[in-house]
């Protein structure tokens, strides 16, 4: 990776691993939920939300490290970027199944859309790095932020489920 962006990386990776943080004060707030609910809310809302900022951490981790060639980060980021493909799919799949939050059409785009583009690009820049493109880290960078994005959006809106859901008790 090029020293240019070392700093980004640095600073995305540092937010991933601050937010998670933040999440984990987040879940505590939350801990008078119903049972039936918190699992299923957690499995749909909450530990995607983590897999974002987790992966944004990640993401800066490897291409931090220095090695002498970008086959082994790019090897890495297509594989994160598979993945993250598949979980976005298995999480949209577990919100369309809640029975006590309808999203609203705008809600899909950073819960699906954002995921879905930043792994996207993820793969790109993977790609890119493997081929010697000059493209490669801004790709990643789109990816990091796209997932900071997502993350900070299903943080949001998990906090005002949970002070909407303490409300009513």
């Amino acid at each position: 990776m090029h020293n240019e962006w070392i700093n980004y990386f640095d600073i995305t990776g540092a937010a991933g691993a601050q937010l998670i943080g933040l999440l984990f004060v987040v879940v505590t707030l939350g801990t008078r939920l119903s049972t039936s609910q918190s699992v299923d809310g957690i499995r749909a809302f909450l530990t995607p939300t983590l897999i974002y900022f987790g992966s944004v951490l990640f993401q800066a981790m490897v291409v931090l490290v220095p090695l002498p060639s970008a086959w082994p980060i790019g090897l890495v980021l297509i594989s994160v970027g598979l993945a993250g493909l598949a979980y976005v799919v298995n999480a949209i799949r577990l919100k369309r199944r809640l029975n006590f939050v309808e999203l609203k059409r705008l809600d899909w785009i950073p819960y699906a859309g954002l995921p879905m583009l930043a792994n996207a690009s993820l793969i790109a820049g993977g790609v890119g790095l493997i081929a010697k493109q000059a493209f490669a880290p801004f790709a990643i960078a789109g990816a990091s932020a796209l997932l900071l994005v997502a993350g900070i959006y299903g943080a949001w809106d998990l906090t005002l489920w949970i002070i909407a859901d303490r409300s009513k008790t």
